[in-house]
């Protein structure tokens, strides 16, 4: 099973403020929606109850340290029994979608990233922590123009990346 993350961030790695996103990029939302549909896809909880709901289409599994429970959402305390979910339910490849903290401490098994690098510099609570790119290889690249409307910034400019861990 292929462990991948996919994350938005800004310039200085920001991800998130007060528990939500920094901007609407609607071309991103929908390639979210493709790469990870018919997918387990893993996050922690506040995530989850950022998102409020189980995404369509794909399987919800929530990691937590606490007691935590929703309909159609499959909980655990524990990296190793999720992954283990997934690969007994024949996943090929498992998301993992945030936040901060899940995404530093589930890194080290990552294969695949696929990340949307934002054109944006602002006020954030959350960051990703900064990659080291020297022990992957960039397999995709897709450059984006920010949407401007009326001379305001709709959407910002970003790039689609997709990296590969090296052999």
């Amino acid at each position: 099973m292929t462990i991948s993350m996919i994350v938005a961030y800004g310039k200085n790695w920001e991800i998130g403020l007060n528990n939500q996103m920094l901007w609407h990029i609607s071309e991103d939302f929908k390639n979210f929606k493709t790469i990870t549909s018919g997918h387990h896809i893993l996050m922690g909880r506040k995530t989850f109850e950022s998102i409020g709901k189980p995404l369509p289409n794909r399987t919800s599994l929530v990691l937590t340290r606490g007691d935590f429970e929703h309909e159609g959402v499959h909980t655990f305390s524990d990296v190793q029994e999720a992954f283990n979910f997934a690969r007994q339910n024949a996943e090929e490849e498992l998301f993992i979608i945030g936040g901060a903290n899940i995404y530093e401490t589930l890194f080290p098994y990552v294969d695949k990233m696929y990340l949307s690098e934002v054109d944006y510099e602002g006020e954030a609570d959350a960051y990703l922590k900064e990659i080291d790119f020297s022990t992957w290889d960039l397999a995709q690249q897709k450059d984006y123009a920010a949407v401007i409307s009326n001379d305001e910034v709709v959407s910002p400019a970003w790039k689609f990346k997709v990296w590969v861990k090296k052999d």
